[in-house]
């Protein structure tokens, strides 16, 4: 594991660069068919493109279960001159190694031992790695969409939460606004009051958005950037700020949305235009999630490993994925620093955490779905 893992985070692959992701793919593409799989390659517009996996071999109108990661990384072409792979005190240090290639890692390993041991998932294992996760899965998406409808969960190999590898039952949704103001420009020192400044609206608009955060019912807001005018002696005819919220559940989001959109001007001869919405859905505590992971606190149990949960901040595949089918987050590596400089992932923790997903693979199930 430790050796696949390092050849894997070697091969440096950036969102933004997506000639990068042909080697890592190269690579993940022969694990995946010496396990048996056919691989097909999704191509991609403006990214590196997608890989779908299903086994050769499968029984006509058994159910599917997904298991879903990705190969791109935020890491620039050249990080390993100065961030180099190693091995230091159970650890294997290394960009992308925690976000998220040790995830692919323990996937691939979990379904070899299922195959080493002769044993048959209940659900046929079928895979998506994309390479536009970091960057939100823009093309990506419709295929995880496809996908998501017709398996009875998904498995998502994204780290584990803190260095005790707590599991994600929930994430929070994005939605995202760009607030533009309209005014009148006039000259600020001869003729101040023939103006109506774009900046002063927006400033109380920032205000108004800040006081929508409500942190018991895990809704935040924060105005991230803010442009306009274009002289200190000119009363400013445009200014703009680009707003990020995140939200527990989908009726929030909406919620929220509305009360944006409709935001009226204080300043006389201002205008207000909104543009935006809910981006990405939060992956909520639904029934079906919740008793995924009561299965997964079972399965903890089998192996002795005592298992807790978290919601995240930040979104994944897995809000997209949980809003067709169950989704268990956070079943990939568990280390620290994603997207930092001391990112490292346990070596133990990759050995565990493999015979979890092992374990979580073969859950009975409950339902039938549409043959994958």
């Amino acid at each position: 594991m430790v050796d696949s893992l390092v050849e894997l985070a070697s091969l440096e692959s950036p969102t933004d660069v997506p000639e990068t992701q042909e080697a890592v793919q190269r690579h993940l593409v022969d694990a995946l068919e010496a396990l048996g799989f056919a691989v097909r390659r999704l191509r991609g517009r403006r990214t590196g493109g997608h890989l779908y996996a299903r086994p050769r071999r499968r029984e006509r109108g058994q159910p599917g279960q997904l298991l879903i990661g990705h190969s791109d990384t935020v890491w620039p072409v050249g990080t390993l001159r100065e961030m180099p792979v190693r091995i230091e005190n159970g650890h294997v240090r290394g960009p992308g190694t925690f976000d998220m290639k040790a995830g692919l890692v323990q996937g691939i390993f979990a379904v070899e031992a299922l195959e080493a041991l002769g044993l048959e998932p209940p659900a046929t294992p079928v895979w998506i790695i994309n390479s536009d996760e970091e960057i939100g899965s823009p093309e990506s998406r419709r295929w995880v969409r496809l996908v998501a409808r017709n398996v009875v969960r998904t498995f998502v190999l994204e780290p584990a939460f803190g260095p005790d590898g707590w599991l994600k039952t929930a994430r929070k949704g994005v939605v995202r606004f760009r607030v533009t103001v309209h005014g009148v420009s006039a000259h600020a020192g001869l003729d101040p009051t023939a103006g109506a400044s774009a900046i002063a609206e927006l400033a109380h608009i920032i205000q108004r958005l800040h006081a929508l955060t409500d942190l018991e019912r895990g809704t935040t807001v924060n105005v991230g950037t803010i442009r306009g005018g274009t002289r200190a002696n000119v009363v400013a005819a445009e200014a703009s700020a680009e707003v990020d919220v995140r939200v527990s559940t989908l009726a929030d989001g909406e919620a929220i949305s509305r009360v944006i959109h409709a935001l009226a001007p204080a300043t006389p001869g201002t205008s207000i235009h909104v543009e935006g919405g809910v981006g990405i859905p939060p992956m909520e505590k639904t029934g079906r999630n919740l008793a995924l992971w009561v299965a997964a606190q079972a399965a903890g149990e089998r192996l002795g490993v005592e298992l807790s949960d978290f919601t995240a901040g930040g979104g994944s595949d897995g809000n997209t994925t949980s809003q067709f089918t169950a989704t268990l987050d956070g079943l990939g590596a568990v280390g620290d620093g994603a997207h930092a400089l001391h990112e490292a992932v346990s070596i133990d923790g990759m050995v565990e955490r493999a015979a979890l997903l092992a374990e979580l693979l073969m859950l009975p199930v409950a339902r039938r779905a549409r043959p994958q």
